[in-house]
């Protein structure tokens, strides 16, 4: 397993997702920039329903939905590591 699967998630309230990964690192991913503003055309679009979003399980260490729609742990992790944090932010903006 490499370090940067995730091992455990909690959802939290307003599109965020509490996350531990397989090395012990654990921070916040917030999707809710991007998801607060609806629909935008993108593979995010069906998250934008709660009762979608919170149906996120762990598909071979990453965070995945219905419909084929996942998050890269390996870069969330990155983020989580600098800021405890990372953020999707809308399509052409720049993620933290």
């Amino acid at each position: 397993m490499s370090t940067w699967s995730i091992k455990a998630f909690e959802l939290r309230s307003d599109f965020t997702i509490a996350v531990t990964f397989a090395d012990g690192t654990s921070g916040i991913v917030d999707l809710s920039p991007r998801l607060s503003q609806g629909p935008l055309g993108d593979g995010f679009d069906p998250l934008c329903d709660k009762s979608i979003f919170s149906k996120v399980y762990l598909d071979y260490g990453a965070l995945s939905w219905p419909g084929g729609i996942d998050l890269a742990p390996d870069a969330m992790y990155e983020r989580i590591r600098e800021s405890g944090i990372s953020i999707v932010a809308a399509k052409g903006k720049i993620a933290a």
